[in-house]
């Protein structure tokens, strides 16, 4: 049982003023297995208080200063990546090889945010003027629980090498794995008051981070509601917003692929992340003459992902995360067949053999129209909808009508048909016949999948401000 009861603030782990009690539980076994103290709004105010202190002398340090600092956290973060692997593995149910990737993911961002910084232009000549970029400031990074590691580090990576302090409010339901991220900061030996950490509620501890005065920027990964939320508290003071939200990702599929390439990666896109993932590619566009190869081929890939306990090595898809998560799939996927979708394999219930824990049966319709409810909304589990198509023009208006608009993908044997296709793709990324991250790439979302772009050039460019400086007349 691990008992938090210390939030990260000036340097120190000391009590919060809060005194909310929450349990976590082990979404593999239902079992309490610790319980955190949240912070609240007088918590909040102390965290700002603290990186406001610690801002100007920070926004001073020079590029080798911060790149020395960038280096520390990754290998006090890479040092502590068996724990947090088997923290993310405890309290999210992470499948082991997906937990072993987000825990090095999470020490190779500062490592990124450093080779970033390391050529980035601070200062450049536009027209007549000097254009400098400055830290914007006192910066609010809030993370999901469905990435934690990899959001917080990520974010506070690039805030850090644009020279901002910051006061970090994770999601309060993974506070065994940020306990792990914020042992390894203090570590690292960051100037105090430069990362503070808070475990607390989104009304209590979020709505003030997001309305005090003192804050410059927010940047938030989460859920459309709590995004939209965050960016009309945030405009009162005019702070700078960026929004990662959600995504409904459509797979196309081609009528020239390889479907023995194309299906394998598809399923594998959908379901990445036991598909608790906003980039999962839940919607898969088909040739409406391969339908049928193509739902064989979806089965037979589905049987052979094994759903379990997530420790074991053979492990694909772990539970959701959390009870409440578990009854969101589970009232989806009765809209599915509600709608009148075909259901393929999996539907309502746990897997055979899975008596306990929050686990989903990999779910998979087809004869799904556009304009279903499973088309249309996040479902955040691993329940893939297969929509047809006659022509290529068709193919690319139904991945465009969506409200989301974060991840594609494309498979197609003319990889010059696929860039064009993907051209047309209203998607802040498009990824061709595969789906590996590229860290050094902007990731964000068009229409109401964000605003914004975090990582490379464009996260770092998120936390300065631009001012131009002109002499004489």
């Amino acid at each position: 049982m691990k008992d938090i009861d210390r939030i990260y603030l000036d340097g120190a782990f000391v009590a919060p003023h809060g005194r909310e009690r929450l349990e976590r539980v082990n979404p593999t076994t239902e079992a309490v297995i610790g319980r955190v103290t949240l912070g609240d709004r007088e918590d909040a105010r102390r965290a700002v208080a603290a990186a406001k202190a610690a801002l100007p002398a920070y926004a001073l340090t020079s590029r080798s200063d911060r790149m020395a600092l960038l280096r520390r956290l990754h290998t006090a973060v890479l040092r502590r990546a068996d724990d947090l692997r088997d923290a993310t593995i405890l309290e999210y149910g992470g499948p082991v090889a997906r937990s072993s990737w987000v825990s090095a993911y999470a020490a190779s961002a500062f490592l990124d945010a450093a080779k970033t910084l390391e050529t980035f232009q601070f200062e450049r000549v536009e027209g007549q003027s000097t254009v400098l970029r400055e830290p914007v400031g006192v910066s609010v990074l809030i993370t999901p629980w469905n990435s934690n590691a990899g959001s917080i580090s990520s974010k506070l990576a690039m805030a850090l090498a644009a020279g901002c302090t910051v006061v970090i409010k994770p999601s309060e339901f993974s506070a065994l794995q940020t306990q792990i991220l914020v042992e390894a900061f203090h570590e690292a030996h960051a100037p105090a008051g430069v990362i503070n950490v808070i475990n607390g509620r989104g009304h209590d501890v979020g709505d003030e981070l997001c309305t005090h005065p003192d804050v410059a920027r927010i940047s938030f990964t989460g859920s459309n509601g709590t995004g939209t939320a965050i960016a009309r508290l945030a405009v009162g003071t005019m702070k700078r917003v960026s929004l990662g939200l959600g995504g409904k990702s459509p797979t196309l599929v081609l009528d020239d692929a390889d479907l023995a390439h194309a299906i394998p990666l598809a399923v594998n896109a959908a379901f990445q992340n036991s598909g608790q993932a906003c980039i999962a590619g839940t919607r898969l566009l088909v040739p409406a003459g391969r339908l049928e190869e193509v739902a064989a081929r979806v089965a037979r890939q589905v049987a052979q992902m094994r759903v379990g306990v997530p420790a074991d090595p053979a492990t694909v898809i772990g539970p959701m995360a959390s009870k409440a998560q578990f009854e969101r799939v589970q009232a989806c996927i009765q809209a599915g067949l509600d709608e009148g979708a075909t259901l393929l394999t999996g539907g309502l219930g746990r897997p055979a053999g899975l008596p306990q824990g929050w686990f989903v049966q990999p779910t998979v319709f087809t004869g799904v129209r556009n304009d279903m409810k499973i088309a249309r909304e996040e479902i955040f589990g691993p329940v893939l909808s297969v929509i047809t198509y006659r022509t290529e023009e068709e193919a690319i208006q139904l991945a465009n009508d969506s409200v989301y608009g974060l991840h594609a993908y494309v498979f197609s044997a003319d990889e010059a048909r696929a860039r064009r296709v993907a051209g047309r793709l209203q998607a802040g990324r498009v990824a061709i016949n595969g789906f590996t991250h590229d860290p050094m790439a902007p990731f964000g979302g068009y229409k109401q999948s964000g605003i914004g772009r975090e990582y490379g050039v464009a996260g770092l460019e998120s936390f300065l401000e631009i001012k131009a400086v002109r002499v004489g007349g």
